[in-house]
């Protein structure tokens, strides 16, 4: 599984085309093809792309969790399915994202790819700039999740 950091800014062209960084790409194991799912994102207005085999990693996660019989749990699957698309990268490495999931996010002509472990969120740049955690508030929420005694956790 591919391990992504960094974020890069690039461009959008008129057909909904996004050049996907080299610096990325590097990122990715060289078993990896040039296959990926893009999907809106649960909780934030940002696309997530997510190459094929983290793709089907979360499936995985999702079939072991949900029974298809269950009212509750076809909803979740419609949603979470709802809008996503299979890419893959052209010949000069860019992602032809459909235009109905651009629009969803608000991405025009720049957007901004972000690395978060195993996936790779795309934001409209005015929003991933608007959204600036503060510092003290990041401050607080990382004491709050990994700021549990280490000793307790690891004995």
């Amino acid at each position: 599984m591919a391990t992504f950091i960094g974020d890069y800014n690039c461009k959008v062209d008129e057909k909904g085309r996004v050049t996907f960084p080299a610096t990325l790409k590097k990122q990715m194991s060289s078993a990896s093809s040039d296959r990926f799912v893009v999907k809106t994102d649960i909780f934030e207005k940002c696309l997530i792309l997510f190459p094929i085999e983290e793709w089907e990693r979360q499936n995985a996660i999702i079939r072991s969790k949900i029974n298809p019989y269950n009212k509750e749990h076809n909803k979740f699957l419609r949603n979470f399915y709802k809008g996503s698309a299979e890419v893959t990268l052209d010949s000069s490495n860019r992602l032809l994202i459909p235009k109905r999931l651009l629009d969803i996010a608000d991405i025009s002509k720049e957007a901004i790819l972000a690395g978060q472990d195993g996936k790779i969120e795309i934001w409209s740049k005015d929003l991933y700039e608007a959204m600036g955690e503060n510092q003290d508030d990041f401050a607080t929420l990382a004491e709050k999740i990994m700021g549990g005694n280490l000793n307790q956790e690891m004995g």
